[in-house]
């Protein structure tokens, strides 16, 4: 009876459907998750998802890595090519020169001041343009290589020198303001000499420079401040020129003076008369004593005018329907040199490039 009785209960178990696992399946075969198998299913999500994820994140990091080194051989390749063309071969490009622009690399230093490659560059394209266009002079030749390099030398001392200037004058106050750059490029327009209208100057400066306006300006800026310098330091030319502007004013016969006391060695002999008539249109005056010239009267004398290269003091003899008959008195600013040169001496310079 035991026996008949656990085959019948074993046949009813076997009758009965299997249990599938914890996870039942939906009719369209995909498992039924419920509140029982949610963590399971979700395990099994989240290790299938990190066969994908991992790998995908490693790639990122290789890409990142990969990047950052290409980026730094980039670097070095353009620097290690840029100090060969500017310190070894002295290249004068407009790649390069844009690169100095943009990059302060250092060309000399003088004093305490460190010289940026790209003032001489200036200089030396400047020339280099002007005489290639405009002289046709082929710098490839050996006699072009050696007028090259014969400029190259004096731009670098140029430059030099420019920043010792530059040195002088924040020593002794001296600036040059837009305002400054703006009156002497008024000062040169009313006497026409800088073209008919803006655009006839900006070719004229292109053709001839290969600069633009903003670089006129600079140079302009630079010659001023040298001026600027040399007459606040040159005391002495002021306290002459005072001194004959206060004799002239007492009565002291202009010619005498000026054959006694000018420095301009071709005129002073003459009474100081310049020798030719001079128009509106002349090239040989300065524009400042050319534009007081027409301002005066014949027989008037002028105050103490201010030129780069010193003072002058100038009568009008004669105005033949604009033709002036004049003569002047010159005193002559010291040289530049005069200041600089102690402080080379004290702070010798030092050249990155050797010419």
């Amino acid at each position: 009876m035991k026996k008949k009785a656990h085959k019948l209960v074993r046949g009813a178990k076997e009758r009965l459907p299997r249990r599938k696992s914890k996870q039942s399946l939906s009719a369209s075969g995909a498992p039924r998750i419920t509140n029982e198998t949610v963590a399971e299913h979700r395990d099994e999500v989240l290790s299938t998802a990190r066969k994908y994820i991992y790998p995908l994140q490693h790639s990122r990091h290789r890409i990142v890595t990969i990047s950052i080194v290409i980026f730094v051989l980039a670097v070095v390749a353009f620097f290690s090519y840029t100090l060969l063309a500017l310190y070894k071969f002295h290249a004068t490009s407009t790649f390069m020169y844009r690169v100095t622009q943009v990059i302060p690399f250092p060309v000399a230093k003088a004093g305490p001041s460190f010289v940026a490659y790209e003032n001489y560059l200036f200089e030396v394209r400047r020339y280099s343009h002007y005489y290639q266009t405009q002289q046709n002079v082929d710098f490839s030749t050996k006699a072009g290589k050696s007028q090259l390099e014969d400029f190259q030398k004096r731009a670098l001392d140029g430059v030099i020198n420019d920043a010792y200037v530059k040195q002088l004058a924040k020593k002794n106050n001296v600036s040059v303001s837009r305002a400054d750059v703006n009156e002497q490029i008024a000062l040169l327009r009313s006497q026409n000499r800088l073209g008919g209208s803006d655009q006839v100057f900006d070719d004229v400066l292109k053709e001839f420079w290969g600069w633009s306006a903003d670089d006129f300006r600079r140079e302009l800026s630079k010659q001023i401040l040298a001026q600027k310098v040399v007459s606040k330091l040159d005391t002495e030319a002021h306290a002459r020129a005072t001194a004959y502007e206060t004799q002239l004013q007492s009565g002291t016969d202009f010619a005498e003076l000026a054959k006694q006391s000018s420095d301009d060695q071709v005129t002073k002999s003459n009474g100081g008369e310049y020798g030719f008539t001079i128009e509106k249109s002349n090239r040989d005056i300065n524009p400042k004593v050319l534009d007081e010239l027409f301002k005066l009267q014949p027989g008037q004398v002028s105050g103490i005018i201010e030129m780069p290269t010193g003072l002058e003091i100038v009568k009008v003899i004669e105005n033949n329907n604009g033709k002036i008959r004049a003569a002047h008195i010159v005193v002559n600013f010291k040289s530049i040199n005069t200041y600089v040169d102690p402080l080379k001496n004290e702070k010798k310079p030092r050249k990155f490039i050797s010419i």
